[in-house]
């Protein structure tokens, strides 16, 4: 734990009352959703401007004491997890749109600011900030681009990474440097902007960031369609990418759907029930473009891929349609899931869901285990549920037990251990199955550049 006598430094850096020492602010401040890690930070500290940031990593510096940056805490890796002492630096009150660019069509956001505040701020502007997930009302602009978030997206308009034009960031040392300055085109060497997108506050903090907006997308037009099994999954995006320009494709069992229905608040889809579904989403411009789209779907029919389906006529509907989606991560949160976060390309998908799921089933036959994802850009999550028999630390040991052969298909597959969650405390012990050695060092060695003594989110990624 830090000296109390430093912690009375650390106010003296800020404005008063703006460094918690409470049991209950250290427990909701040291922690994120997942729950690997008992908090136990030692001081919770809300800089309000960057030259408060600097002060407290430059403090930090001076007396070797670790930093963890704070945002939604809606993160899946224990990348924000303070559980060794650490001084938690929250960006709550760093939560401001500072100015708006519509010629650039850009915003220039403090860390702070909600996913969800941004998204309405572009749509306020007539334009639209496509990164979204079900988190997007608690996460905030820096974590998304700590953790270089993707979400529902993905397979129209890219990950956070595609949307930081610019950004401002402290780096370990406490020097501010101004990354990329909003251009679309600068090739004058490193693009260090792009080594803290993903980085998990190891090599610094996010103190600014330029992001960018698009057009708002027309009559967006949801589907949910269920299919007899898992490879006719893969048939229809297919058939749908052929003639449509997909805003996102997502899957889900009906293991999923089933905890869905049991909240009561959202109707099924349709009657029939099928063993997996996929939900689609467009922009109906036209009403050749949504008579496409049920053409498609009757192709897909008649091939015996899809038993039944629903097409979104209001936008109550299409947010009907995307609940059973959206809905699942905190629906399932109730039974404390063992989660996996992984990714192949596209084409490997069915052959890779294959071999895990063998795995599963072979390892965890009386566990219950739900799939669902962002199967348009080969991303898959697979979650383990509790049994309310297992503590947690049983459950987990459990689940960890399998990791090898789960990861080590992932390495067979040429696949990520973490597609979009990061690689945090959860999965930084199994780093090299998506990263070689040679890589290993040589992250490590841009970690020393930026953060020479170590202070900036140890033990995430890799270990200390």
């Amino acid at each position: 734990m830090t000296d109390p006598v430093l912690i009375e430094e650390l106010k003296t850096l800020v404005e008063p009352g703006k460094v918690l020492t409470d049991a209950e602010s250290l427990a909701a401040y040291g922690k994120d959703w997942t729950k690997h890690f008992a908090p136990a930070p030692s001081a919770i500290v809300f800089p309000k401007t960057v030259e408060q940031v600097q002060a407290i990593v430059r403090w930090a510096n001076t007396h070797k004491v670790a930093l963890v940056p704070s945002g939604g805490r809606t993160g899946l890796s224990a990348a924000a997890v303070a559980a060794n002492g650490e001084v938690v630096v929250s960006f709550d009150n760093m939560n401001q749109i500072l100015d708006f660019n519509a010629t650039d069509r850009t915003v220039v956001c403090q860390p702070g600011v909600v996913t969800a505040q941004l998204q309405q701020f572009a749509e306020d502007k007539g334009l639209y900030y496509p990164v979204d997930f079900a988190s997007a009302g608690s996460s905030q602009i820096g974590g998304n681009i700590g953790t270089n978030a993707g979400g529902i997206k993905v397979i129209r308009y890219g990950m956070t990474r595609n949307w930081v034009a610019g950004m401002k960031v402290v780096t370990g040392k406490g020097d501010l440097l101004e990354l990329n300055k909003d251009l679309i085109k600068n090739a004058t060497g490193y693009d260090l902007r792009q080594l803290f997108i993903g980085a998990e506050g190891t090599l610094g903090f996010v103190v600014e960031a330029t992001m960018r907006l698009e057009r708002q997308p027309t009559n967006l037009t949801a589907m949910v369609l269920g299919t007899p099994d898992f490879d006719s999954i893969m048939p229809v995006l297919h058939a749908f990418q052929d003639k449509l320009d997909l805003t996102a494709f997502e899957f889900f069992s009906d293991k999923c759907l089933d905890k869905i229905l049991g909240r009561g608040d959202v109707p099924a889809p349709f009657e029939t029930r099928a063993p997996f579904y996929a939900l689609l989403e467009f922009e109906a411009t036209t009403e050749e473009r949504a008579d496409q789209a049920l053409a498609t779907f009757e192709h897909c029919v008649n091939e015996g891929w899809v038993i039944d389906g629903v097409m979104s006529q209001s936008e109550q509907q299409l947010q009907n349609l995307w609940k059973l989606r959206e809905y699942i991560s905190e629906t399932i949160s109730h039974w404390t899931p063992y989660k996996n976060d992984i990714s192949v390309t596209v084409s490997k998908v069915p052959a890779f869901l294959a071999d895990i799921d063998a795995i599963v089933s072979q390892n965890y036959p009386d566990f219950e285990v739900l799939w669902y994802g962002h199967i348009g850009d080969g991303n898959l999550h697979l979650n383990i549920l509790k049994p309310e028999a297992l503590s947690k630390d049983e459950f987990f040991e459990k689940c960890a037990s399998v990791n090898k052969w789960v990861f080590e298909t992932v390495e067979k597959y040429n696949g990520s251990i973490s597609a979009e969650h990061g690689v945090g405390m959860t999965k930084r012990d199994y780093l090299e199955y998506s990263r070689s050695a040679a890589e290993i060092e040589y992250m490590k060695a841009v970690k020393a550049a930026f953060d020479p003594n170590g202070i900036m989110n140890p033990g995430k990624i890799f270990a200390v």
